[in-house]
């Protein structure tokens, strides 16, 4: 499974302000439901100006139970909990 450039150049980004000190986590409103998300943000400045860029939000709760990780087993896929298992 290959990461596309896009997501590479950005976590490049994210590195480089993290290395900085250039990171701000930020309340926002997620756009298609409304939710508070806290967002990660990079901080550039803009002449006298504060530039913040999101890159991600924090997951709520558990983070184990958002995301499913690629399967070391299937290059292409992702481990899948078992019928009946919470995900």
């Amino acid at each position: 499974m290959s990461i596309p450039s896009y997501a590479r150049t950005n976590f490049q980004t994210l590195l480089r302000a993290a290395g900085d000190g250039n990171l701000a986590l930020m309340e926002c409103l997620d756009a298609a439901t409304g939710n508070p998300r806290y967002v990660i943000c990079a901080v550039g400045r803009d002449d006298s100006d504060y530039v913040f860029t999101p890159f991600s939000h924090l997951a709520e709760g558990n983070p184990y139970d958002t995301y499913l990780p690629p399967d070391p087993d299937n290059p292409e896929g992702f481990v899948r909990p078992e019928p009946g298992e919470a995900p």
